[in-house]
């Protein structure tokens, strides 16, 4: 006895997830114009709570950041690392706090071999392989991942598996978790990279930013030894914005640039009785984002 399978790739699928609206805001990128003709940026700096993000904002105290537009509210791809990269990657990047459905909001990429029909959202890239790396890669990019928290460190075959999605995968342990210039570290990493790459060479990179991850107690000068806090997180993303500057210009000396900057997920310093990470709760299911073109320098 054969399957009767249905030559419909929208079979079952609910209407409302077929062809999504796509509401062309202000802050609408058409990626077809992006995938090309510039290099594309990930900034993942993981673990950063909106919160903080926010509050540092406001205050003024983040300016390489602030320059590109405000931090937009998002639900968070994952609670932690390992499955939020896996939505990450696959093309489901955090969705719009106002978000009632997985197809609302714009999304960048669009992988056509799951169960939302096979028709491209506006604006999107669409890709058939795994991930949307691997897409990239397909069309000509050189994917680069940067690795910082344990996931990326290719030490272990856990830690290999995101590694593995890039042509190019790099990890020290001067960029892990618990080093205080793991952000300088991995910046500088990257500008000697670029400068060795080809100007015609389309890159992609995709950069595990661990500094505001645990332990962050040694950014805030007036914090406790081994003792994490909101202080000190926000601390480290004090420290990582001021060595963000350099990044950009080095990517912006290359060509236009279209830099996607998020969080993986939250943190929790005790509130409601949780600690760190890894559970569902409005801390860790929240994350900043903002996605934004850097121009080519002239």
């Amino acid at each position: 006895m054969t399957d009767n399978l249905s030559t419909s790739d929208n079979d079952g699928v609910p209407e409302i997830l077929l062809a999504p609206k796509t509401v062309r805001t202000e802050n609408f990128v058409d990626m077809q114009e992006v995938v090309g003709k510039c290099d594309i940026l990930f900034l993942c700096l993981d673990t950063l709570r909106y919160d903080a993000a926010i509050s540092e904002q406001e205050r003024g105290t983040t300016p390489v950041l602030n320059q590109f537009g405000t931090w937009e509210k998002r639900f968070a791809a994952g609670t932690f690392t390992y499955p939020a990269h896996h939505a990450m990657f696959a093309g489901f990047l955090p969705k719009p706090i106002t978000a009632r459905t997985i197809t609302d909001g714009q999304p960048l990429f669009f992988p056509k071999s799951i169960g939302m029909g096979n028709l491209t959202p506006a604006g999107a890239f669409a890709f058939e392989e795994a991930t949307f790396v691997e897409g990239l890669a397909k069309v000509g990019y050189q994917t680069n991942c940067i690795g910082g928290v344990a996931f990326f460190d290719k030490r272990s075959a856990l830690g290999s598996v995101f590694p593995a999605m890039f042509q190019h995968s790099f990890w020290r342990p001067s960029f892990g978790c618990g080093v205080q210039e793991s952000a300088v570290n991995q910046i500088d990493f990257i500008i000697k990279r670029l400068h060795q790459t080809p100007q015609e060479t389309l890159v992609f990179y995709y950069v595990n930013i661990c500094a505001i991850h645990y332990p962050n107690w040694f950014y805030d000068p007036n914090g406790r030894k081994n003792h994490d806090d909101l202080n000190s997180h926000k601390a480290a993303l004090r420290h990582v914005d001021s060595e963000l500057a350099r990044l950009l210009t080095a990517f912006a000396q290359r060509r236009r640039t279209f830099v996607i900057a998020t969080s993986d997920h939250g943190t929790c310093y005790g509130e409601d009785g949780f600690q760190f990470h890894g559970l569902p709760n409005d801390i860790t299911n929240t994350v900043p984002y903002k996605h934004f073109f850097l121009e080519e320098a002239r």
